[in-house]
């Protein structure tokens, strides 16, 4: 790692390192991650998405780059710049990938590929490996000289993508030399070979750290949050995927036989022109017991996640659902819709509930509020599967092992033009 801590005083800033993680996954899974680390040598990975902050995959990167510099394999981060069109257009199709309907026109189509370009003429690149994250930069892969394997990084649920859509990212993604899925049900025909790594916390991150109860009580108190009843809570961006109508119908449902109060917050992403207006739509249902937030405070998020008597991710499509995770971490009850990645984090009944309806919600709600042995028993399940599946050190061992899977020579894969890249080896 080329970064040094930086002491003042008593302070020091420091990189969590995989050596951190071996009270949580054992010596034996910290020497061998470290081993594969080292195999790699001086290897220069580079990352690149649409926004640093707001919503799952910046998270992960957040956390993975970091972990993956300690441990001595350099990381990169760059992030796509773009017009407000190419973001409006970015968010339809990422909406189309998850089932919505499309009106892809040419128009469209030529300022996407064009801001790609755009992008790619100021990108100069000398990496190792690359990896692409989402739609949003997906072209990019057409717009270089490859010297190096492109992987291209999906987080979108793509259970039932529109056709239309599939079809015209189809010509890009077969360009890259591998495809990452978080789920093996998202896999799509493509002669391009398809991985499947699952997203996974950062115990350390602030999201997560350990809070004391003074801690937990400022924050709630700074936003006027009050206390005084059950909490039950929905952590996510202002998505339509979300569902935060269905949220609100479900708590007034429940609380026609339990009192408590709903909080719903989130924030909205550099990279969704749709979030501020979905956020200003829930303004009407605000009142005294239904609090509505936009902020991005990861302080509250940890703090919400460690007080709320339940936690909900009532999402009709989710890739994976972090906040879930995180949640589950803590201990927390949670009830999710019964979508996408959250069916691979949930247990129904095990160590969370997972639900198809309003009426189901408001059902479980009221279930967990009237029994805490019941929250209690859901919790520490959700907390041994987080710690056995869903931590960091696991996530950064598969991207170790997908890199290292790619033969040493380079062989020519693309159209003339084009360079070739390793090919990567079956699974």
């Amino acid at each position: 790692m080329n970064v040094a801590s930086h002491a003042e005083g008593t302070n020091a800033l420091a990189l969590t390192t995989v050596l951190d993680y071996e009270r949580l996954i054992g010596a034996q899974a910290v020497e061998r991650i470290l081993r594969k680390a080292k195999q790699l040598g001086d290897l220069h990975v580079l990352n690149v998405n649409s926004t640093y902050y707001g919503g799952g995959v910046a998270q992960i990167l957040t956390s993975l780059t970091l972990l993956m510099n300690a441990t001595g394999v350099r990381t990169g981060w760059r992030v796509i710049q773009g017009r407000p069109d190419f973001f409006s257009i970015t968010k339809k199709m990422h909406n189309a990938l998850q089932g919505a309907p499309i009106n892809l026109t040419d128009l469209k189509q030529d300022i996407y590929e064009e801001v790609c370009f755009e992008n790619a003429a100021r990108m100069h690149l000398d990496h190792d490996f690359v990896v692409v994250h989402d739609p949003q930069p997906l072209p990019l892969v057409r717009f270089f000289r490859r010297k190096c394997p492109w992987v291209w990084r999906c987080h979108v649920e793509l259970s039932k993508p529109n056709a239309r859509i599939w079809d015209y990212l189809a010509r890009f993604v077969e360009c890259y030399d591998a495809v990452v899925l978080s789920l093996p049900e998202y896999a799509q025909k493509l002669t391009t070979p398809q991985r499947f790594i699952m997203p996974a916390i950062d115990p350390f991150a602030s999201t997560n750290r350990e809070l004391a109860d003074s801690e937990i009580t400022e924050r709630l108190d700074h936003y006027g949050i009050p206390t005084d009843l059950p909490l039950i809570v929905q952590i996510s961006r202002f998505d339509r995927w979300k569902d935060p109508e269905g949220v609100i119908e479900a708590f007034q449902l429940a609380r026609k036989e339990t009192d408590a109060t709903l909080v719903l917050i989130g924030n909205v992403a550099t990279d969704d022109p749709e979030g501020q207006s979905v956020f200003e739509s829930l303004a009407a249902h605000r009142e005294e017991r239904i609090i509505i937030l936009s902020v991005q405070d990861t302080a509250l998020v940890n703090a919400l996640q460690r007080r709320a008597a339940v936690i909900l991710q009532k999402s009709l499509r989710e890739g994976f659902g972090l906040t879930v995770t995180e949640a589950m971490w803590k201990g927390a009850a949670v009830i999710a819709g019964k979508t996408g990645g959250l069916r691979h984090q949930i247990e129904d009944g095990v160590n969370g509930f997972l639900v198809e309806s309003v009426p189901q919600t408001a059902e479980r709600i009221v279930q967990l509020l009237k029994d805490a042995a019941l929250r209690r028993r859901l919790g520490e399940k959700a907390t041994q599967t987080v710690r056995e599946r869903f931590l960091m050190t696991r996530l950064m061992e598969d991207w170790l092992d997908l890199i290292a899977s790619f033969e040493p020579t380079f062989t020519l894969k693309a159209a003339a033009g084009q360079s070739g890249a390793s090919r990567v080896r079956p699974a």
